[in-house]
């Protein structure tokens, strides 16, 4: 099989994740006799200072071009540190998104056994935690009208969805529950926004479709409490964009560690596959970063892009492999940390040997 990948590393540690995943798409491209073509593209500040925009049309295309995306990360101190910047690197990201169409981001929250005692939450509170947060992820607040009134000193954001977008997305998360355990948590916050009660109604309305699924509403306060009390008890959980934003962050504790939790972003044109995490610039160039996010993208563009789920498996083990070794960077090293070229070389050596 062809597959065809366009590689955005982005910035700060972007580079370093990406390279180590492209040796395990490598590694397993090779193993299963597929053709690999994969181009660069730039986006994020790294685009701003060639071209002076974070998502250029010549980036678009190449994506358009592609199968599938493999994303590093954006972000750059010099933008954070400036709130007069007309032009951000997560723009880029907005832009990306919208352009691509890509309206679902799906985050799993698994635990790996060999990490239990790395999260901050009791051993039997985390121990089988295993749900998919998906996060609807072209409207809402971030993509609403906002702006400042003439004084400049009163801003807006206005959060704004339409029953299509809600319709979407909840689709695709009873498709999500119905191939698990059969049960979806829609998370808002009906009794305070009205587009929130958009969304209620919208699920209310849907949900004698699905009879065959548990369907429960949850306000966003609770859910946040809740999946630090219970988390066991989530399987499929679905929201709105700056909800879910917040949500899948505060859930990527229970694993132990930011730089293990993959992503997908999918919608009407090319999926893009991203760490969860973001630049983390004080690490960049060191070789410190823990790759493993970003490899377990790499695994689930496999599954989702290619409809490889073999391949995407053996991903997977490696790292399950290469975590049981205590082979990993210094986030989640007992003993000895080894650097993030070395966590990739390891990973895709392991894939070669199966």
């Amino acid at each position: 099989m062809k597959l065809k990948i366009a590689i955005l590393p982005g910035d700060g540690i972007g580079p370093e994740i990406t390279e180590q995943a492209l040796k395990a798409v490598k590694a397993v491209a090779k193993k299963f006799n597929h053709e690999l073509e994969y181009e660069y593209g730039v986006t994020g500040a790294a685009a701003i200072d060639q071209v002076g925009d974070p998502y250029p049309e010549e980036t678009h295309q190449l994506c358009l071009k592609a199968d599938a995306v493999l994303f590093g990360a954006i972000g750059d101190p010099r933008f954070d540190n400036n709130p007069k910047a007309k032009v951000r690197p997560e723009q880029g990201l907005l832009a990306m998104r919208k352009k691509l169409g890509l309206y679902a981001n799906i985050r799993p929250v698994e635990t790996f056994e060999s990490l239990l005692h790395k999260s901050p939450l009791r051993r039997e509170l985390v121990e089988g935690a295993n749900f998919v947060c998906i996060r609807e992820l072209t409207g809402g607040i971030y993509f609403g009208e906002k702006g400042r009134k003439d004084d400049g000193n009163t801003a807006y954001d206005t959060n704004t969805y339409t029953r299509e977008e809600i319709e979407r997305i909840l689709k695709l998360a009873y498709e999500f529950a119905g191939k698990r355990r059969k049960k979806l948590t829609v998370v808002d916050k009906a009794n305070v926004l009205e587009s929130s009660r958009l969304w209620r109604e919208v699920a209310q309305e849907m949900a004698p479709q699905f009879p065959d699924i548990q369907t429960e509403y949850m306000f966003v306060d609770n859910a946040a409490m809740q999946i630090i009390q219970w988390p066991k008890n989530f399987d499929v959980m679905v929201t709105e964009n700056m909800f879910g934003d917040i949500l899948t962050d505060e859930a990527s504790v229970i694993t132990g560690s930011l730089g293990l939790l993959p992503s997908a972003s999918i919608g009407v044109f090319t999926s893009v596959f991203e760490p969860i995490h973001g630049s983390y610039p004080q690490a960049a160039g060191k070789d410190i970063a823990n790759p493993i996010a970003t490899i377990l993208s790499a695994a689930m563009m496999f599954e989702y892009a290619f409809n490889l789920p073999e391949e995407g498996k053996i991903i997977r083990d490696a790292v399950a492999a290469s975590m049981a070794e205590g082979f990993v960077t210094e986030d989640i090293a007992e003993g000895q940390a080894q650097r993030t070229s070395a966590v990739g070389d390891w990973i895709s050596h392991w894939i070669e040997k199966q």
